[in-house]
């Protein structure tokens, strides 16, 4: 007997006008097929068993993240980001290899261990916001950039300032703004831009940028193997130390590989994060006021863990994730074993697009959804099937809890020193950036000291 498989309706257009839309109007491709087809709909693809099936109702996604993973193919939804990361990184691995490097790499990212890193943070974020000239215009973006990068080296690759340092930061700066450019964001999608003509080519150049990379990153293993120090924290030091359950620890491919994942996925997305929320901070001046009114609540230099606490500002960050996620899907999920979800009876071959960005903009779940308004995060909880922005099931992002706890503590030191404000008062639509979405990068923004206030809360104890 004949399985029956039963798509979604979608779009009939040409698969060049489709991805011309998809990568220089990433919001508006999905907000309009949205509108017409609902809350799923199918991008039907030339090859009959080749189709992406959009989801975005909670029910459905509930299904995709809580079924069994051999259902599903996810290394191969992602293989565009190979040249990245690498063979060997957990992110492109299924199955056993992924659970079992998964359950290696997630340690380090909590409890006490994260906290440990809040005070690097802070240090940083004060070093690269010192440079600011007050009154003087800057790129925001770049700002945060360089805080997030600077985290990553310190906290992740465990790098003091020093010439390795320095050219490692150097050469990742270049490589990932030149990939995240306009132009070579469209070479995630087209295999023909994919080809080294040699160091002139855009290409070549980042083949060669990768290759610099990685022989700095060869050198750091090879250090830190020679060393005898026993007592480092940083997280490659920890990930060197974790051992498979068979005894053994990871090769220098896999660490090199983990070390370009967690980079990848931990700096470009969480500057672009803080750049949003930089943004809807000065053009709502009522969440100013509202964030400085609960900063002042904790005084001066207060305890870091009482910052990642504070209600307000946790939820001034969840909107900033929930109204321009950074990620617009989850990780694609590919069908291995046909299966039924919402009642459309799936084929083998069928990619599965978990939608963030439509899921966070239903009416029922976020009335008024394209206005920011942090207190819907006070009034309830929602459930992760509502709100997903480091995507969902065994796939959610590892560095979840860092980068939110990383966020809060650049936030907090930044807005209490200083006032900045936009350049332009005009609204900012988000642009792609490689294959996430963004602020535009020329968004500047200006400096100036933070009026102190006085501590009310310590005022009205001494009355």
């Amino acid at each position: 007997m004949t399985a029956t498989y039963n798509l979604p309706d979608g779009p009939q257009m040409p698969r060049w006008l489709r991805m011309i839309k998809f990568i220089g109007q990433p919001i508006k491709y999905v907000d309009d097929f949205a509108k017409i087809y609902g809350d799923t709909f199918t991008i039907r693809s030339s090859r009959s068993d080749n189709h992406l099936v959009y989801f975005s109702q909670p029910q459905a996604l509930e299904q995709i993240f809580n079924a069994n993973s051999s259902y599903f193919e996810v290394g191969r939804g992602n293989i565009g980001l190979k040249f990245l990361l690498g063979d060997r990184s957990f992110m492109l691995a299924d199955g056993d290899r992924h659970q079992r490097q998964r359950q290696l790499l997630t340690p380090p990212f909590h409890g006490e261990r994260m906290r440990a890193y809040g005070q690097e943070i802070q240090k940083i974020t004060r070093q690269v916001s010192s440079e600011w000239q007050i009154g003087k215009p800057f790129k925001i973006r770049e700002s945060m950039q360089e805080i997030t990068l600077r985290v990553i080296l310190r906290v992740v690759f465990g790098l003091n300032e020093g010439e390795l340092f320095e050219s490692l930061r150097r050469s990742l700066s270049d490589l990932l703004d030149f990939i995240s450019s306009p132009v070579m964001s469209s070479a995630f999608f087209f295999r023909f831009m994919q080809k080294d003509f040699g160091a002139w080519s855009p290409w070549g150049r980042i083949l060669q940028q990768r290759q610099k990379i990685d022989q700095l990153i060869y050198t750091l293993l090879r250090e830190r193997r020679a060393q005898s120090e026993q007592n480092r924290q940083d997280i490659l030091s920890l990930m060197m130390a974790a051992r498979y359950d068979d005894g053994q620890g990871m090769s220098d491919e896999e660490l090199h590989d983990e070390l370009m994942t967690l980079l990848v996925a931990g700096h470009e997305t969480t500057a672009s994060a803080l750049t949003w929320a930089f943004y809807w901070i000065d053009h709502l001046p009522e969440v100013r006021e509202k964030l400085l009114q609960e900063l002042n609540t904790i005084g001066v230099n207060p305890d870091l863990s009482s910052v990642a606490k504070l209600p307000y500002l946790t939820a001034v960050c969840q909107e900033t994730l929930r109204i321009y996620p950074i990620a617009m899907t989850a990780f694609v999920r590919v069908v291995k074993t046909p299966i039924k979800i919402m009642g459309y009876e799936l084929p083998q071959g069928t990619a599965i697009i978990p939608s963030i960005y439509l899921a966070h903009h239903r009416e029922e779940v976020y009335p008024q959804s394209k206005q920011f308004k942090p207190e819907r995060f006070l009034e309830r909880q929602y459930s992760p099937y509502e709100y997903f922005p480091f995507g969902g099931g065994n796939r959610r992002c590892i560095g979840m809890a860092f980068a939110q706890y990383e966020m809060k503590i650049v936030l907090a030191t930044i807005l209490s020193e200083f006032q900045v404000s936009l350049v332009n008062k005009r609204p900012v639509h988000p642009v792609r950036r490689g294959l996430t979405i963004a602020a535009p990068a020329g968004m500047r923004m200006v400096a100036t000291p933070q009026v102190k206030r006085a501590n009310t809360v310590a005022t009205s104890s001494l009355g």
